[in-house]
Order: structure tokens, then C-alpha cells, then sequence
């Protein structure tokens, strides 16, 4: 089933990611720093780009009541900052980890559901998806291996687990699409606040790097890459 295929497609990317991000550390340290913040602007570049131009347009369209659209995607917000700051009190605040499974989960339930209901814009979500948790994945992998000190075997181990949450969420998100469109735009509403509190919350500050600029332009590369996605699937 392609939409089997895309959610499993677009999980393994956590784990090219992780994969990646075992490669020897890089010398010098300045532009190692360089290119972990750049990979976190390009992730968030990317993030912003699933949420304007896939989870929260679709969303409105699956929502009847504009009003309500936007307090779910308020409450998103709000359940995604009081999820963070309890994991951050009890000294796990692991926010690329967080964030990573936190967006990952609702947008592949999100992703079956427009499968299901032949959306267009399925395949972009997917790519977004995956272009999403490459460099999520990516930084997860040295979040979790550092400051959670578990060996790099484990820790790649945990990442590769995380690919099965995709296809898990999106057959259920197959399966609820065509009777409940409405809990669909729910949840890609719900998504999409939780996951713009996120980038603005950990990953954009993170990303920041003191009279740097090329981290802070991984962002507007990112969304230009999510804008050209756009563009060729239109095409087909």
C-alpha cells in the first residue's frame, strides 16, 4: 500500500539521520558547531513549511468551524509546552528528541488520513516528513547520546524503533479519514500549533548561533526547499 510505503519511507529518515550523525566528530570545533546549527535551522525551516503549507491549510478545509480550527491549533500549542516543561522538571528536557516524536506521530496519523482520502497533498506532507526527520533524527541521535549517556549502539537502536510509530499512525489515520474527516483536520490543527511552539520554543534558539549567519539562513533554505517539493508535485 503506498501509504504503507511512504510513512515507513519517511520514518527511515530518523534513522539516516542518526546514522549520519555517528560519522567521527568533525574538525575544527567552529565548524562543527556551524553545521549542527545549520542542520537545526534547516529542520525548522522545514517544520514551518509543513505547517503553512500542508497541516494547517488541509486542517481548516477537514474543519467545519473556523473559530474552533483555531483553538485546537491554540491547544496544540498549549498541551506541546506543558508536555515540555514536565519532561524539562523531571531533568529530561531532550528537546530535539521531544520534538521529534511529538510532530512525527500526529503528522504520519495525519499523512494516512489525506492517503485515504486522495489528497494531492499527501506525497508533499511525506516529503516534508521525511526531509523533517533527517536532520531531526540527526540531532536526536547526539541529543540522546549525550545527554541521556546511552551507548551509540542503543541509541541507534531507539531511533531505529521510532520508524514504527509512522506506519502505526497512519493506518489509523486511514482508518478514521473517510468516517471522521472532522477528528482528521483536528489533529493536523493540533499538529501544527504544537509544532510551531516547538520551533520557536527549542529548535529556533538552539539554531542561533553568535555572529553566524548561516544557521540562521538553514531556516529559509529549508522552507524553499519545502516551496520547490510543492512545485514538482503539482506538476505531476
Amino acid at each position: 500500500m503506498k501509504m504503507l510505503l511512504y510513512t515507513t519511507v519517511s520514518g527511515a529518515c530518523i534513522v539516516l539521520g542518526a546514522w549520519l550523525a555517528r560519522i567521527e566528530r568533525i574538525r575544527p570545533r567552529w565548524l562543527e558547531e556551524e553545521l549542527r546549527h545549520s542542520v537545526m535551522a534547516f529542520g525548522g525551516g522545514i517544520m514551518i513549511a509543513a505547517v503553512a503549507l500542508v497541516l494547517v491549510p488541509d486542517g481548516q478545509r477537514h474543519f467545519d468551524s473556523r473559530i474552533g480550527a483555531v483553538a485546537i491549533f491554540l491547544a496544540g500549542g498549549v498541551l506541546f509546552m506543558v508536555v515540555e516543561r514536565y519532561l524539562s522538571s523531571q531533568q529530561h528536557p531532550l528537546p530535539q528528541t521531544l520534538g521529534m516524536l511529538l510532530d512525527f506521530v500526529p503528522e504520519s496519523l495525519a499523512m494516512g488520513g489525506l492517503f485515504a482520502l486522495g489528497e494531492p497533498s499527501a506525497p508533499l506532507l511525506a516529503v516534508l516528513i521525511g526531509m523533517q526527520n533527517l536532520p531531526e533524527g540527526f540531532n536526536a541521535y547526539r541529543e540522546v547520546f549525550t545527554m541521556a549517556r546511552f551507548s551509540a549502539h542503543r541509541t541507534f537502536l531507539i531511533m531505529t524503533v521510532m520508524v514504527l510509530l509512522g506506519p502505526l499512525a497512519g493506518v489509523y489515520g486511514w482508518s478514521i479519514a473517510a468516517e471522521y474527516s472532522q477528528i482528521l483536520g483536528a489533529t493536523m490543527l493540533f499538529a501544527g500549533g504544537g509544532i510551531l511552539y516547538l520551533i520557536f520554543q527549542d529548535i529556533a534558539p538552539q539554531s542561533r548561533l553568535e555572529r553566524h549567519w548561516a544557521p540562521t539562513l538553514g531556516a529559509v533554505l529549508g522552507f524553499c526547499f519545502a516551496m520547490l517539493a510543492e512545485i514538482l508535485v503539482d506538476a505531476d
